[in-house]
């Protein structure tokens, strides 16, 4: 199977994404999970979960606020309940949300609705009690008042309203994230087409990269590389550098980059909805000893667990080759968390399926065809400050797996200047690279 890559526009001379043929088989999808569950309908408040059921959208602002909210129904088609005026929108511009009858009346898959703004409005407003009429009235028109209904992530008082109007309501979590997990054909072309993206910014990123750039000036220019490009959202940059990389924090800071520092960077947006989760590691200047070894040892985790990856095969027998908690310094597999770890990645990141020793040797799930996933490897160094962290992105295919995070990393990169010495004559960090790989480069830190 060959993962193509495409231009981001639309041409006449090339077939290439297909957006319609993607809103049809993602709504498809989710009509036979449902179809398949005890439910009798999903209720969402999760703009991915929205985003997958209506290809509707109103920009990033407003994924913290639980403000929209959408119902698929048993045999019905989707109905959004949308903010202000962007109702109006979808009615004007979104067509596959057109259920009119032909005579005049407004479409009917695209309402106006708000819930409850995360209670900033006054709990006697009657907003909450407004959403679960609204939802009530369609399960009632629907025959389906009696049946339980799904929901992915609710305000409290939206729950009880719900209930108050005799609405058994219960997860519906499972409904939605069995529906994505296997991806189509054009969502796996976005996939890989968001990656490409994240290639380019790695590009410039390693360019640049050098003793005496902040952490956060490397996540502006990500960002700018990111946008340039046409990204829709970049969620974060995760930057870490020197004594930061051991323990991970998970959070960029304005630290200066010195020389022999080792740099790890995560980059997470999303292009037409399609995320990415793609961790790199560099070495700043010059690489130690033992951030080659800590390296090598990270790129052996990942590269056993790849070749593992193909139809049949379960999370169980990934994570087998993966370290114990206690292996690298940590007291338990919670404890060690989202280190040796792998997910889902789609409309968001941290999709089923999930890779973890927490969870995966109990509760193992099998690898299907058209699964996208990131498997994540960790090691920190033997010098208890630094470490090498790696990340890449899988299809899977008929008979194993392609990857689609494409920057180089066999080996450790080693960014910066002239850090680096053979038989005495300065060279820049690329000239370098191959007499480091072959052990005739005397670096220093």
């Amino acid at each position: 199977m060959a993962i193509r890559t495409y231009g981001p526009n639309a041409v006449d001379w090339e077939e290439r994404v297909d957006l319609d043929r993607l809103r049809r088989q993602r709504l498809a999808r989710l009509h036979d999970t449902l179809n398949r569950s005890e439910l009798g309908a999903v209720l969402s408040f999760d703009f991915a979960n929205i985003r997958y059921m209506t290809a509707t959208h109103i920009g990033t602002w407003a994924m913290d606020k639980l403000i929209r909210f959408a119902l698929l129904v048993r045999g019905g088609e989707p109905i959004v309940w949308d903010f202000g005026s962007a109702a109006r929108h979808h009615q004007l511009y979104n067509p596959w949300l057109d259920y009119s009858d032909g005579k005049g009346g407004p479409p009917t898959g695209a309402r106006a609705g708000i819930s409850t703004l995360r209670g900033a409005f006054h709990p006697d407003a009657g907003i909450a009690e407004d959403v679960a009429a609204k939802i009530a009235a369609e399960l009632r028109a629907h025959g389906l008042a009696g049946e339980p209904l799904g929901i992915d992530v609710a305000e409290m008082p939206v729950l009880a309203a719900l209930r108050a109007e005799g609405i058994d309501v219960v997860d519906g979590q499972q409904v939605f994230l069995e529906a994505r997990r296997i991806k189509t054909g054009d969502e796996i072309s976005l996939l890989a087409q968001a990656c490409a993206m994240v290639d380019a910014a790695y590009e410039e990123l390693y360019g640049y990269l050098r003793p005496g750039v902040r952490e956060n000036e490397c996540v502006g220019l990500v960002s700018k590389v990111l946008y340039d490009l046409g990204s829709e959202y970049v969620e974060g940059v995760n930057a870490i550098s020197g004594e930061r990389c051991s323990p991970h924090p998970h959070v960029y800071s304005d630290r200066l980059i010195r020389p022999g520092d080792p740099a790890f960077f995560d980059i997470l947006h999303s292009h037409l909805g399609y995320r990415t989760c793609y961790y790199r590691t560099f070495a700043v200047g010059s690489a130690s000893r033992a951030q080659r070894d800590a390296y090598v040892r990270c790129r052996e985790y990942m590269d056993e667990a790849i070749s593992l990856v193909r139809p049949g095969a379960t999370t169980a027998d990934i994570v087998r080759v993966w370290p114990r908690a206690e292996e690298f310094g940590f007291a338990d597999e919670t404890a060690a968390f989202a280190l040796q770890y792998g997910h889902g990645v789609g409309l968001s990141i941290w999709e089923k399926p999930i890779f973890s020793r927490l969870v995966s040797l109990d509760h193992p799930e099998v690898l299907e065809e058209g699964m996208v996933f990131a498997l994540e490897t960790y090691w920190p160094a033997a010098d208890g400050w630094s470490a090498a962290r790696i990340e890449e992105e899988l299809v899977v295919t008929a008979d194993g797996c392609e990857v689609i995070t494409k920057f180089p990393a066999e080996e450790l990169l080693v960014a910066g200047r002239k850090y680096w010495t053979v038989g005495g004559e300065l060279n820049t960090a690329r000239e370098a690279q191959s007499h480091l790989n072959t052990g005739t480069t005397d670096g220093h830190r």
